[in-house]
């Protein structure tokens, strides 16, 4: 089991890392999985997550980009499906197929490319593809995002009714319009809208003379605004058939519902998918700003890291235009110790640090920034103490802080250890 305390992980500024990683991330969840990316527990683990990164950064430099895995997080949505008798409104439908459609998009990609991406295929290639959804949702909500009048019978008919009302409204209201505009009982005006309904705009001396409900006044009192009697008749129609269309729709967003319930599992698979699709893209990007590879990774207990930089300062020098000079290190069963000495200032804890982070990085399943010709190991623990550390809390001084923790290091370090002591 492959552990780096997390406090070695503080002293390294890998949580700085796995900032400026998050930044490359499309989608929220992203950005949050990044920020909580720890090293793997084994090397098969490492290996494969370097494989699907170094497959991620290549499409960057062929014709055959993997497409866009951006999406809008369904975390409510997966948690309302949980709950019986709920359903779904429109905008939670349509990111459902969103997600569907950007994953089957992937998929086939993945399928048809598979020699460029062999590792990524395998990955992906136990997840559905499925339609089914797709086309229960289009064959209930249109492209404006609205439910289309054949989703169900009744809906059709109700629809029809509601249009056929909204006619007899209209012109009732005009009939009334032109008998009282005749009768000069009508302002200038003639007519307004009041609660999303045509009115009269009625002088407020003939107010007595209009048959109607009175909808309101204007500020100065010199005009009412009053619904025709007939048009009214026909409003309240209207109002009832309008409710009875609400619960119709409701019931066909039920019945869909309970229908997209059956496939909760692989919308859940479907999200994690396109999390990890974006962590790896991520990694990949975070990669190809700083020129990282995948370099070789041997059995042996042995380290070659040729012109390796340091992640952080070559990205902050890189934003300056300023020159990062590189480092060559290297450690085998015969040279297992390297001691670093020389002036304050002189780059002896930024090697150190480069080492250890550098190594950090690959074991979390990023690319680093070394020479094609590199050679890197897996540790199973890698333990620091860098940096001032005196222990307020406990009452020790620097010198006794620094014994104590010398015996825990002794005690944890085995032959699969790298040992870093600033």
């Amino acid at each position: 089991m492959i552990n780096i305390h997390e406090k070695t992980l503080k002293d390294l500024e890998f949580f700085t890392v796995l900032k400026q990683v998050s930044e490359h991330c499309s989608t929220e969840l992203g950005k949050d999985a990044a920020l909580g990316i720890i090293p793997f527990p084994t090397v098969e683990q490492i290996q494969l997550e370097l494989k699907y990164v170094n497959e991620y950064l290549s499409s960057f430099q062929n014709e055959n980009r993997i497409p866009n895995h951006g999406f809008d997080a369904i975390t409510k949505e997966l948690k309302l499906l949980k709950i019986e008798n709920t359903y779904l409104e429109v905008p939670s439908l349509q990111k459902l197929v969103s997600i569907s459609l950007t994953v089957n998009s992937i998929l086939k990609f993945l399928e048809k490319f598979e020699e460029y991406y062999p590792n990524l295929y395998q990955q992906s290639n136990s997840i559905e593809v499925i339609t089914a959804l797709i086309d229960q949702v289009d064959a209930v909500v249109d492209r404006f995002g609205e439910i289309k009048d054949d989703a169900s019978p009744t809906l059709s008919e109700l629809r029809k009714s509601i249009n056929q009302l909204k006619t007899k409204i209209n012109s009732s209201f005009t009939s009334a319009l032109n008998t009282y505009h005749n009768l000069d009982y009508l302002d200038d005006i003639r007519e307004s809208v009041v609660d999303n309904k045509r009115v009269l705009a009625v002088k407020a001396m003939y107010r007595r003379k209009v048959r109607g409900a009175i909808m309101g006044g204007s500020k100065t009192g010199s005009i009412v605004y009053i619904e025709p009697e007939t048009t009214l008749q026909y409003s309240r129609e209207l109002n009832n058939l309008e409710y009875e269309e609400k619960e119709e729709v409701i019931k066909i967003l039920k019945e869909l519902t309970d229908f997209i319930r059956l496939f909760s599992p692989l919308l859940k698979t479907y999200q994690e998918f396109l999390t990890q699709i974006d962590i790896i893209s991520a990694k990949a990007k975070y990669a190809n700003r700083m020129d990282a590879i995948l370099p070789e990774i041997t059995e042996e207990r042995s380290l070659f890291l040729r012109d390796a930089y340091h992640p952080l300062l070559y990205l902050n020098n890189k934003a300056k235009n300023e020159e990062t000079y590189p480092q060559t290190i290297a450690l085998d069963k015969e040279s297992r110790i390297i001691v670093i000495s020389g002036p304050n200032a002189g780059g002896k804890s930024i090697t150190l640090k480069t080492v250890g982070l550098l190594q950090a990085m690959l074991q979390s399943g990023m690319l680093i920034p070394v020479h094609e010709r590199s050679k890197v190991c897996i540790f199973d623990r890698v333990l620091s103490d860098i940096g001032d550390n005196q222990s307020i809390e406990n009452h020790l001084s620097t010198y006794s802080y620094r014994l104590k923790q010398m015996n825990y290091f002794l005690r944890k370090c085995n032959n699969k250890t790298l040992f870093l002591i600033d």
